[in-house]
């Protein structure tokens, strides 16, 4: 099995639906219907307008026309764009997993990602795509109840009330008994 084999089958069919009916209810079109999900979004297009709907003007010139190198160069806008609206680079596929279908997985991930960085952006009132990100809790505690904590052995450090080496004697061989 081909390493291409290997990531064509990490794909989810259910999560790439959930991404697309995402991207088109934020954009407000819907994908071309003679093509699928990993066509539809290879020339870059639908990616660009999904992140100009979520902070208008974040890239500013989308080719809709042109060679290879152009579209190429919207996948490319795509991810600068993910950067600056906060998505965490280990979160980006390459463009290379988009453009010659290497691993559609990855890009679906990187559209959950994007979804989930909605959250953050309290100006964007559209629907979300995944569970909202946890949010740090952070706690604040007195000197007295810190120095407290420093006499306690924490249960970490493990006990020595259960086990013991009694019954053991040092010296004696073990008999191993093989089959019979």
């Amino acid at each position: 099995m081909g390493v291409s084999n290997k990531c064509a089958g990490k794909r989810e069919p259910e999560k790439e639906i959930e991404a697309q009916r995402w991207i088109e209810a934020v954009i407000g079109e819907r994908f071309p219907s003679d093509l699928p999900y990993e066509l539809a979004l290879r020339d870059g297009i639908i990616l660009c307008k999904l992140m100009n709907r979520l902070q208008p003007g974040i890239i500013s010139k989308v080719n809709v026309s042109g060679g290879d190198y152009k579209l190429m160069d919207n996948i490319s806008q795509f991810q600068k764009a993910c950067i600056k609206y906060g998505v965490p680079d280990v979160d980006l596929f390459q463009t290379t997993d988009l453009w010659d279908q290497k691993n559609i997985a990855l890009v679906t991930q990187t559209v959950f990602a994007v979804g989930r960085t909605a959250y953050k952006h309290p100006e964007w009132r559209g629907p979300f795509l995944g569970p909202k990100p946890a949010e740090e809790n952070r706690r604040e505690f007195s000197e007295d109840v810190l120095r407290a904590g420093n006499t306690v052995i924490g249960l970490q450090a493990g006990t020595n009330k259960l086990a013991s080496q009694s019954g053991q004697s040092f010296g004696a061989s073990r008999k191993i008994i093989l089959g019979k």
